[in-house]
């Protein structure tokens, strides 16, 4: 979990060697597969030896260092961990170091500073050390469970009181506290106060150290509390029929591992907006007022990130609840008592990737065999026709045979019902039709034959005019609205104008032109981030793409077709070279064809209450007109 691990003066002498951050360098390297960025070695090489000669000089040379430390279930990485005994009662304390560089800084408002040379504000460092502590007690119960045995400071080694004098007026406790070059007397006497100077403790430290690397980790107890509080009481979900069968199925397996040992996987079965997501949040909220260990995960960092934001929106700790299906690589087998693995199609084969530690990566399996061991009770919800990338292969079948290799029972639920497209059990069927996945494409008004239907289904003449009918239904009956299109148009880096970052209008068709959304991880301003284009009404005047609108849904859905999929005399053809998507265009033609379907059957089922369709394609076009009728 941790790059290097060696006491302080060891790590002192190899950094007056100017060798510390090469060990670095090369464990990260073995690690990871991969090299490190100039930054984080000139960082290294600038701040450790200062930190470290301060610990040797405060008489805590015998103190275990663990140097990047890797938090459990994140890729967050902690500066330094310090590990040893606490003088007044000799039981294991730990302290988490944040270094800084910087010798200027200035408040941004709320917990972000201002830096020179960095082109936005950042987390301000107090609050980054009080989260990494946080963190670490919510998701290990041996800490929760030791009060006053994790600590955090944030230690700006070349700054001067006057340069960051307004950064240190900051809410402080034992998770975060500041302190500077002018302060470091005071810096050593708190490290002192929390970590036996006798140097008689050193077989403790490294015991303590042993310890701290060898703790499982699951949610603890206070963050479950948390967790009820804020899914259970904020507002009730209503399940109705297949919903609560599946519940009550995750319970009672729950209750049958607990009593016999024995583990069950539960798959539940279901279309767009049948209600799977309510029935996670319903589980993670009882759950964790039981007292059970449960987990959230999902493949998508859209959905994920949408996830923390809102259903943690009252409390960020419950936030740490909801992860992705790679975290789980190295987990303690049956470490927790439920795993929700929410949008589970998008199961891949492996959970490796680029910086994977090397000694994690021999060991890794399929991802699916990482899931089903994390809990007593692996819970699967998913949908097949919503695999949309190559490598995705969460289904019924291969959960089975994975859990039967495991010697796991499986249970499995089918979910009935519509309650997204205004609950129109014939738009379902609409949609299905017209792409083909079951069925003969028939007009709209053909399979309408309720007249309390009230769900719309309409074609535009050009993307302007479908445009201009979402803002006219948003106007006259309010909700939201977004336009999303197959991904046949590039998607260009934010370009800098008048010193501003700003989108690239690449969807172009005829004189109408709009951007992508943001991309992952690229700012840009009165953009929302891409997790949260769906749900951010500054989204509204971006195209969005598969990635960012699955698993969301709006009011007032647009759809374009690009020229990957038309219509052509009585069938559907997949065109690959009208692709942009740089992974799906690898896939071999019939998992193309299929990804690509699979796509469209998405982004037309994002709208609760009515969607418009518009193909670039004359033939298509011609073939949505009707069948839209």
């Amino acid at each position: 979990m941790a790059l290097v691990r060696k006491s302080a003066e060891a790590l002192l002498a190899d950094a007056l060697e100017n060798r510390l951050h090469k060990l670095l360098e090369d464990q990260a390297r073995i690690q990871f597969e991969a090299g490190v960025s100039d930054g984080e070695v000139r960082s290294w090489q600038n701040s450790l030896p200062a930190f470290l000669g301060d610990l040797v000089d405060a008489g805590l040379g015998h103190v275990e260092v663990l140097l990047e430390h890797k938090l459990p279930h994140s890729p967050k990485r902690v500066d330094v961990v310090l590990c040893g005994r606490n003088p007044a009662h000799g039981r294991a304390s730990y302290v988490l170091v944040e270094l800084k560089q910087w010798s200027k800084a200035e408040p941004y408002g709320d917990d972000l500073v201002k830096i020179d040379h960095y082109s936005q504000p950042v987390l301000h460092p107090v609050e980054q050390v009080r989260r990494y502590c946080e963190y670490l007690v919510d998701s290990t119960p041996a800490l929760a469970e030791q009060p006053g045995s994790l600590h955090g400071v944030a230690y700006l080694h070349n700054a001067r009181e006057a340069g960051v004098w307004r950064i240190s007026e900051y809410a402080v406790d034992e998770f975060g506290d500041l302190y500077t070059l002018d302060s470091k007397s005071r810096l050593t006497d708190r490290l002192r106060s929390v970590l036996n100077e006798d140097a008689a403790t050193r077989d403790g430290a490294r015991q303590a150290a042993d310890e701290f690397l060898g703790m499982r980790h699951a949610p603890s107890k206070p963050l479950l509390t948390a967790a009820a509080k804020e899914l259970q009481e904020r507002e009730q979900f209503v399940l109705l029929d297949e919903q609560q069968v599946a519940y009550r199925l995750v319970t009672k397996a729950v209750e049958k591992a607990r009593a016999s040992r024995k583990q069950t996987a539960v798959i539940v079965l279901g279309g767009p907006g049948s209600g799977k997501s309510v029935i996670a949040l319903s589980l993670l909220g009882e759950l964790a007022r039981q007292g059970r260990t449960a987990l959230h995960a999902t493949g998508s960092s859209s959905f994920t990130n949408t996830m923390r934001k809102h259903a943690g929106r009252r409390n960020r700790r419950v936030q740490t609840m909801f992860k992705f299906f790679n975290d789980f690589i190295d987990v303690e087998r049956f470490g927790l008592d439920v795993l929700i693995c929410d949008e589970a199609h998008r199961i891949r084969e492996t959970s490796v990737k680029r910086y994977t530690p090397k000694a994690v990566r021999e060991k890794a399996r399929r991802q699916i065999e990482e899931l089903l061991d994390a809990a007593r009770v692996p819970v699967f919800l998913l949908d097949e026709h919503q695999t949309v990338r190559p490598g995705e292969m969460g289904s019924q079948v291969e959960i089975e045979a994975a859990a039967e290799a495991a010697g796991c029972d499986v249970q499995v639920v089918r979910l009935g019902g519509q309650f997204r497209c205004g609950g129109s059990e014939f738009f379902d069927a609409w949609v299905t039709r017209l792409i083909g996945v079951k069925g003969t494409p028939a007009p709209w008004s053909s399979l309408v034959t309720r007249t309390d239907d009230e769900f719309v289904v309409r074609s535009a003449e050009s993307p302007r005019e479908m445009e201009s009918w979402l803002l006219d239904r948003q106007a006259k009956d309010g909700g939201t609205a977004r336009i999303a299109a197959g991904y046949c148009w590039k998607w260009s880096d934010p370009v800098t104008k008048e010193g501003t970052k700003v989108l690239v209008p690449d969807v172009r068709i005829g004189d109408w032109e709009r951007p992508w959304n943001a991309k992952p991880e690229q700012r840009v301003p009165d953009a929302p981030a891409s997790h949260y284009w769906a749900s951010d009404e500054r989204g509204f005047g971006q195209v969005g793409c598969i990635y960012t609108a699955q698993g969301f849904e709006y009011d007032w859905a647009g759809v374009i077709f690009g020229k990957d999929f038309v219509w052509r005399d009585d069938h559907w053809e997949s065109r690959r070279e009208h692709s942009h998507d740089p992974a799906v265009k690898k896939a071999e033609e019939l998992h193309f064809a299929r990804l690509i379907r699979n796509t469209y059957k998405v982004l037309l089922t994002r709208g609760m209450r009515g969607v418009c369709v518009y193909s670039e394609d004359p033939e298509t076009q011609e073939h949505l007109r009707a069948m839209s009728a």
